[in-house]
C-alpha cells in the first residue's frame, strides 16, 4: 500500500480489554495494561507510513459508571503513560493532543495533560490524539455553547450559523476528519465518540481484542479501507470521472 492509498486519519475505539482478561483469568485492569503495548504498536506503525493523525478512545465519559476501583487504576495507568512515553513521543516526532473534559481529572493528571501537550506542540510527524472523558454530545454541546455566546456578545448573527461555523468550534477542528474508523473487542457501534466528525468515515469492526490488535490486523483494516469507494455523496460514476481526469 502506498501512502496516498492510506488514510490520513485513522480513529479507534480501543475495546475488549476487559474481556481479554477475564479470558485469561486476570483482573479486568490487566487488560488496561496490556493494551498500552498495543498503543506503543500502532503509534509506532502511523508514525511509519505517513498517517497524518490517529485518534484513541481512552475514556469516555460514560466510563466513570465503572467500578471506582477500575477508574482509579485506569486515571493511575494514563498518569504513568504520559510521563513514561511523552519523551520517546517526542524524540520520534510525535504530537501529543488530549480533547475532552479535562477538568474533571485530578490536578496531577491535568499537569501531566498540560506537559505532554506542551512539550510535543511544534513536532510535524503524526499527531496522536487520546479522547479522555471525552463524548460526542459533550463536544456538540460545547460548540453550540461557544456559538451562543458570540451571538449573546453580539459577534455572530443567528442566520449567519453555519455547518462549518459549528464544526469550527468542536474538538479537532484544526485537522483532517477521520478516514478511517476501526473499532476491536466485537462490538459495532460508535459509543457517542466523534458524532460530528465521523460523518464520512469508512467503519470497520473486528472481533480481535484491543491488546491482541498488532500491525497484521492493522494492516488488514487498511486493505479493507483501500476496496472502498468513497463518494461523498456522489455517484461511483462521478467517482470515476474524478480519478480519470
Amino acid at each position: 500500500m502506498t501512502h496516498s492509498h492510506l488514510p490520513r486519519h485513522i480513529a479507534i475505539i480501543m475495546d475488549g480489554n476487559g474481556r481479554w482478561a477475564k479470558k485469561r483469568k486476570l483482573p479486568r485492569f490487566m487488560g488496561h495494561k496490556a493494551g498500552v503495548e498495543s498503543v506503543r504498536n500502532i503509534v509506532k506503525y502511523c508514525g511509519k507510513h505517513g498517517i497524518e493523525v490517529l485518534t484513541l478512545f481512552a475514556f469516555s465519559s460514560e466510563n466513570w459508571r465503572r467500578p471506582k476501583e477500575e477508574v482509579s487504576l485506569l486515571m493511575q495507568l494514563f498518569i504513568n503513560v504520559l510521563q513514561q512515553e511523552v519523551k520517546k513521543l517526542h524524540a520520534n516526532n510525535v504530537r501529543l493532543k488530549v480533547i475532552g473534559e479535562k477538568s474533571a481529572f485530578s490536578d496531577k493528571l491535568q499537569t501531566a495533560i498540560t506537559n505532554a501537550e506542551k512539550l510535543t506542540k511544534d513536532n510535524t510527524g503524526l499527531t496522536v490524539v487520546i479522547a479522555a472523558n471525552y463524548g460526542g454530545h459533550w463536544d456538540i454541546t460545547e460548540a453550540a455553547k461557544k456559538l451562543a455566546q458570540k451571538v449573546e456578545n453580539g459577534q455572530l448573527k443567528v442566520e449567519d450559523i453555519t455547518e462549518d461555523k459549528l464544526g469550527q468550534e468542536m474538538c479537532l477542528s484544526s485537522l483532517p476528519a477521520p478516514d478511517l474508523f476501526i473499532r476491536t473487542g466485537g462490538e459495532q457501534r460508535i459509543s457517542n465518540f466523534l458524532l460530528w466528525q465521523l460523518a464520512y468515515a469508512e467503519m470497520y469492526f473486528t472481533d480481535i481484542p484491543w491488546p491482541d490488535f498488532d500491525d497484521t490486523a492493522l494492516e488488514t483494516a487498511l486493505k479493507s479501507f483501500t476496496k472502498r469507494e468513497r463518494r461523498f455523496g456522489q455517484t461511483s460514476e462521478q467517482v470515476s470521472t474524478q480519478k480519470d481526469a
